[in-house]
C-alpha cells in the first residue's frame, strides 16, 4: 500500500494535494512537508523535487513516514500544516507561500517540539530554534552581473535593460548585486536609468508584457536581464514575435531544464543562467531525515535564534550544463 500512496503521489503532485489524517505509533518518525502549489514553473519543480525526494527516502527509510500538502494560498497552507500537527508531524519542512501568515503558526509548532525546517522563503522572525535553508540571493545577483558585465564588454555591448521578480527582500538583494557588478563598466548603460528596473513577477506572462513594452520604447537594446527563467520564456517570444534581431544576450536565473537545453543546442541569445533551483526543498527534506536518523546534530531545534544553511549558487554555461542538467525534472 506504500509503495502505491507514493506512485500515486508522484503522479498527483502538481493537482491534487495530499492531506494529513490518521494516527500511528507515537515513536513513529512522521516528516510533514508543506509547498505551494504550482502557481509557475519553479514552484512546480519544488513539487517535482518534493514528491521525488519523499520517494527516493521513504523506500531507503521504511521506518519514517512522510505527508505532502500543496498549498493554493496562505490560508490554505495555515490550514494544511495544521493538518499535519493533527496528523503528528515530529518535523516540519516547509516552503512558506508567505512568511507573514506562516511565521508565528511555525513558531508556536516549534515550541511545541516540532522540528521546522524553513526553506526559500524566510520567515518574519528568527528568534527561535529553526533552521532556514536558504538560496543564495545575493550570489545570484552578483554572478549573474559579473558574467552579464563581462560578456558585454567582450562583444562590445552597451545598452541593456533590466527586469526583477516581485518587491520583496529576496529580490532585492538580488538586484542590488547585480546593479553593484553592473555598474564597475561605465561603457554599460541601464536603458531605465540608473538602478532602475521593472517587476515582472516571475510570471512568463509579465515577461512578455514588460518585454513588448521596453522593444516599442527602445530602438536598440543589446541585452536582458530577466532574472528568472520563467520570465526568459516570455521575453524571448516578445522578441521573436517583434522580430527583433538587435538583442544579444537574454539572462534569466535559477537554471530551469528548459534554458539548459537552451544552452546545450548553442541558442545564441541564452548562454548561461544563475543556479537557485527548485531542489532545495530536496535539501530540506534530507536535513529533517538526517537528524531524524542521528547523522545531524539537532541542536539548532533548542536553540533561541535560527540556524541559516545557505545553498550557494553558480554560473552554469556550456562548460558545466551537463552536470546541472536532469532530463527528468519537471524545471
Amino acid at each position: 500500500m506504500k509503495k502505491l500512496a507514493i506512485i500515486l503521489l508522484v503522479l498527483a503532485m502538481a493537482a491534487i494535494p495530499v492531506f494529513a489524517g490518521g494516527g500511528g505509533d507515537s515513536g513513529q518518525i512522521r516528516i510533514g512537508v508543506a509547498v505551494p502549489t504550482a502557481t509557475h514553473g519553479w514552484t512546480g519543480g519544488v513539487g517535482w523535487w518534493a514528491a521525488h525526494t519523499v520517494q527516493e527516502l521513504q523506500r531507503q527509510h521504511p521506518q519514517i513516514t512522510f505527508r505532502i500538502v500543496h498549498s493554493a494560498n496562505s490560508t490554505q497552507q495555515v490550514s494544511d500544516v495544521e493538518n499535519l500537527a493533527a496528523w503528528g508531524m515530529n518535523y516540519l519542512v516547509i516552503l512558506p507561500f508567505e512568511a507573514g501568515p506562516l511565521t508565528e503558526p511555525v513558531r508556536q509548532y516549534a515550541a511545541q517540539g516540532v522540528r521546522c525546517i524553513v526553506v526559500d522563503r524566510g520567515l518574519d522572525r528568527s528568534d527561535f530554534g529553526y533552521v532556514y535553508v536558504a538560496g543564495d540571493n545575493p550570489g545570484l545577483g552578483r554572478m549573474s552581473g559579473e558574467w552579464l558585465r563581462e560578456t558585454m564588454r567582450a562583444e562590445r555591448l552597451t545598452n541593456y535593460v533590466a527586469m526583477g521578480g516581485m518587491p520583496v527582500p529576496i529580490d532585492t538583494e538580488r538586484m542590488d548585486a547585480f546593479f553593484a557588478e553592473m555598474n564597475r563598466e561605465p561603457s554599460l548603460v541601464n536603458l531605465l536609468g540608473g538602478n532602475r528596473y521593472e517587476f515582472a513577477n516571475w510570471s512568463p506572462q509579465d515577461g512578455l508584457r514588460l518585454m513588448e513594452t521596453f522593444l516599442l520604447q527602445y530602438p536598440r537594446i543589446d541585452a536582458v536581464f530577466c532574472q528568472d527563467d520563467d520570465v526568459l520564456t516570455g521575453v524571448l517570444q516578445a522578441i521573436r514575435e517583434a522580430r527583433r534581431t538587435d538583442i544579444r544576450v537574454v539572462l534569466g536565473g535559477a537554471g530551469s531544464k528548459g534554458v539548459y537545453e537552451m544552452i546545450m543546442a548553442g541558442d545564441p541569445l541564452v548562454r548561461a543562467s544563475a543556479t537557485y533551483h527548485p531542489s532545495m526543498i530536496a535539501d530540506g527534506i534530507r536535513y529533517a531525515v538526517e537528524v531524524a536518523l542521528g547523522t545531524r546534530s539537532a541542536a539548532p531545534f533548542s536553540a533561541r535564534e535560527r540556524t541559516v544553511v545557505v545553498l550557494p549558487s553558480e554560473m552554469v554555461t556550456a562548460t558545466n550544463v551537463r552536470q546541472h542538467y536532469n532530463p527528468d525534472s519537471s524545471f
